[in-house]
């Protein structure tokens, strides 16, 4: 068995990454939600698309700024221990792989199944969506833990078909709604429905914030990546850039398809009457396989952080059992006992997914009471929320940096960041406090591993 993981993908493959797990599931399980948060206000629902890829970039970019000066075997957490210590950066670590990742990942695989069943007409949240989400989930994970290239290939592969329905939708959607009216329509019809929540833009900013995030992750391949300290910066760079713009075109061209109550009154067959009213029934069904597809390659990249967490902390020697999760499978070149726990935490969280957001939708009530919260979206914003120490570490220690990248982006980045999680107590309001009672639960057990074992 050895230690060390191959340099085994180009700059292409990072930036497919980069582009492939953002883009997926969230531009259209998020664009209803949006509109239904601003009462169909198009021009407020773009303004937090908006928002949300502005703070994304900027994240990115310093982000960027860090991966020119560190690499080691997880770029997230690595830039942690780099200007916060050993202690931080273990934290940081295993709330990723514990919460954040697992968490993420059940929701991608559930979404997944979700489009899945609308494309067969089938019920989003029965018996047929969670057998399709779990098949999805052990396929997600057989792919990168038997052959790491494959899913690799599968990555870039699956993000030019992405886009496919995403150009089109922008360009035709666009035409389409600006020859009929329905484009003028929407953009002038201001709010069309009644808003359950006091602030609107907080709301639909925090739900941009699932469909703009995955980019963090592809820093998980940074000890397989080809001279990462250039490529990763590039792929970070353009590819946080592109799904900004990509992302806006395609909500601006669903408003030219239909009208915004349509989208709203559809749930989660919206998208797929908007494909069906420019392309025809049997045009959108295609595309709409593009969707399905495109989802299954954002899967496919969360999964690859996935497989990868117990192996990040294990290389530094910490995190229960290192001798056991940082063994990389000679023919695979792969950790295998990492890749194992990964699926076991992510099971556990599509299971907790189920009982706390799924089952209230057939009238039943949540299996967790109040503990019952959007795993969807408060874990990225406790990311978020974790970058700000990061951030103010380096605007000290980074002293040969230039003024704008040592200081005025990381100060832009902070603001963002703190916007967030503004947004996210507003949005979310009690559920946020049973959710830090969890966190801290869970970053408690992780830190009785970091005392108990002390890194060599």
């Amino acid at each position: 068995m050895d230690y060390e993981l191959q340099k085994k993908y180009g700059l292409f493959t990072a930036i497919a990454m980069v582009i492939g797990i953002v883009i997926g599931s969230g531009v259209f399980f998020k664009a209803e939600k949006i509109l239904l948060a601003t009462g169909g206000d198009l021009p407020l629902g773009i303004l937090a698309w908006v928002i949300g890829g502005m703070i994304m970039i900027v994240c990115a970019y310093v982000f960027a700024t860090m991966a020119t000066r560190y690499e080691k075997v997880n770029g997230v957490v690595d830039y942690a221990e780099a200007t916060m210590g050993r202690g931080y950066a273990y934290i940081l670590g295993w709330f990723m792989t514990t919460i954040y990742y697992p968490a993420i990942t059940s929701v991608l695989a559930w979404v997944s199944a979700r489009y899945t069943c609308v494309l067969l007409g089938w019920d989003i949240v029965g018996a047929e969506a969670m057998a399709i989400a779990g098949f999805y989930l052990v396929g997600s994970y057989a792919l990168n833990a038997l052959s790491p290239k494959l899913a690799g290939k599968f990555q870039v592969s699956t993000t030019i078909i992405k886009l496919i329905p995403l150009i089109l939708m922008a360009v035709l959607g666009t035409v389409t709604g600006l020859s009929n009216g329905v484009l003028i329509k929407n953009f002038t019809s201001g709010v069309i429905a009644d808003v359950s929540t006091a602030n609107p833009l907080f709301t639909a900013v925090v739900a941009t914030a699932f469909a703009y995030e995955g980019w963090i992750i592809a820093t998980s391949i940074n000890a397989e990546l080809r001279d990462a300290k250039k490529n990763l910066p590039r792929a970070l760079t353009f590819g946080t850039m592109f799904v900004a713009l990509i992302y806006i075109l395609y909500y601006t061209g669903l408003a030219g398809a239909v009208e915004n109550s349509v989208i709203m009154e559809g749930g989660e067959t919206g998208a797929k009457i908007a494909f069906s009213t420019v392309f025809s029934n049997l045009g959108g069904s295609v595309l709409f396989v593009f969707v399905v597809i495109s989802c299954l390659g954002t899967l496919n990249g969360l999964m690859l952080g996935c497989t990868r967490g117990f192996y990040s902390l294990a290389a530094r020697n910490l995190g229960p059992q290192p001798h056991i999760y940082k063994n990389i499978d000679a023919n695979t070149n792969m950790p295998t006992n990492s890749a194992i726990m990964g699926l076991l935490f992510t099971a556990g969280w599509l299971l907790y997914f189920f009982g706390a957001n799924l089952v209230p939708i057939h009238g039943s009530a949540p299996w967790f009471g109040p503990f019952s919260f959007d795993s969807s979206e408060l874990p990225i914003v406790t990311l978020y929320a974790m970058y700000i120490p990061i951030f103010m570490m380096m605007m000290k220690k980074e002293q040969s940096l230039s003024a704008f990248k040592r200081f005025i982006m990381p100060t832009l980045a902070i603001c963002a960041c703190v916007f967030m999680v503004i947004a996210a107590v507003y949005a979310h309001r009690w559920a946020v406090l049973y959710y830090l009672i969890l966190f801290i639960v869970v970053m408690a057990v992780g830190g009785m591993f970091y005392f108990t074992k002390k890194p060599h």
